[in-house]
């Protein structure tokens, strides 16, 4: 019997690699190295890796130059939300425009079907329709990183990974192929590849983040003076020169166009009208549903309403921990229904 050919984005870790272990159980699979970033010491460590996994496994293997898409679509925007005093989700941002957009495309050049990840998520069906599903480990589950992704793309994925716990996939993983080496050389991966150290010194290589301005307090009054708009992130506590002041202060917004730092009590923080631009376009309608608005945090309950692009969120109970450009990702129990990113928050 003839196989049918799917494209794996392997990364050299361990959950991409045991994925290819899995597939080619059944499928002719082409091993797909993305390279993203400009980090050449990286890329060959792990692509060095990858090779490795593709000739133990007698598998294709190629690395695919998408640096320029990447930067655009993923690096662009990232520096640009710090800039406009956003929080960016650079993977939700990537899965839909690289790996599981141009990456899928250039795999359908290839003459694969389908494209498969080392993601914890799954596939459902739901009415004949293919959903994002989260993952039976949901310490580790990925899907709100990929509500952006098509339908197109829904329709030709595969997650061999989703069904499965973490812990068991490094023994798994290690049993079937004792060639691999030893747990010590495979760290979990980065969350975001082309960040080195912290989100701080990325942005150091590509825009000047020491201005100083204002902290004020919800009155507008000045009451310490800060280091840089984008060294702040909404909710931080810590690094706050107010000297004065005698009780905690949280940031509670970021004005980039004055340079100001606003901040208040954490009472301040808690959040019941959220809006969001969508991602892709929701063919949902005005009703309760359940909405993350920030990876690993708790789903909660909210009457949506849908007009044009925008989504706006009322939530049955506030929540803390709103950041404008964090992902608004709905969801009907444990089905991804859709989302967009985060505008403004009351």
């Amino acid at each position: 019997m003839i196989k049918k050919k799917v494209a794996l984005l392997m990364s050299g870790g361990v959950d991409s690699s045991y994925s290819a272990f899995l597939l080619r159980q059944n499928y002719e699979v082409y091993g797909i190295y993305l390279k993203l970033h400009d980090n050449e010491k990286k890329h060959k460590f792990f692509i060095q890796k990858c090779e490795k996994v593709a000739q133990n496994l007698n598998i294709d293997f190629r690395v695919l130059d998408l640096r320029e898409a990447f930067k655009e679509k993923v690096y662009d925007y990232f520096i640009n939300a710090y800039k406009n005093a956003q929080t960016p989700n650079p993977c939700a941002m990537c899965n839909p425009n690289i790996k599981f957009g141009l990456g899928l495309e250039r795999a359908l050049d290839l003459g694969c079907e389908f494209i498969a990840s080392g993601h914890y998520a799954q596939i459902a069906q739901v009415d004949g329709k293919n959903y994002i599903k989260e993952a039976v480990d949901k310490s580790k589950d990925q899907s709100y990183f990929l509500f952006g992704i098509s339908q197109f793309a829904k329709d030709r994925l595969i997650f061999p990974l989703g069904d499965k716990l973490k812990e068991n996939v490094k023994k798994e993983a290690f049993a079937a192929m004792p060639w691999f080496g030893e747990l010590e050389e495979y760290k979990d991966s980065q969350e975001i590849c082309f960040v080195e150290k912290d989100y701080i010194e990325t942005l150091k290589n590509a825009v000047d983040i020491e201005q100083k301005g204002a902290i004020v307090d919800r009155n507008g009054n000045q009451i310490g003076t800060h280091k840089g708009y984008m060294q702040y992130t909404i909710g931080k506590r810590k690094g706050l020169d107010i000297p004065l002041s005698l009780k905690a202060q949280y940031v509670v917004a970021i004005d980039a166009q004055k340079n100001e730092i606003i901040v208040g009590d954490k009472a301040d923080l808690l959040k019941r009208e959220i809006v969001a631009k969508s991602l892709t376009r929701c063919d949902l309608v005005d009703g309760e549903y359940s909405i993350k608005i920030r990876y690993r945090s708790q789903a909660v309950r909210a009457h949506l309403r849908f007009s044009g692009e925008m989504i706006y969120a009322t939530l049955l109970e506030p929540v803390y921990g709103v950041a404008n450009g964090q992902g608004l990702v709905i969801y009907k129990n444990d089905i991804v229904l859709g989302g967009g990113f985060i505008e403004s928050s009351l």
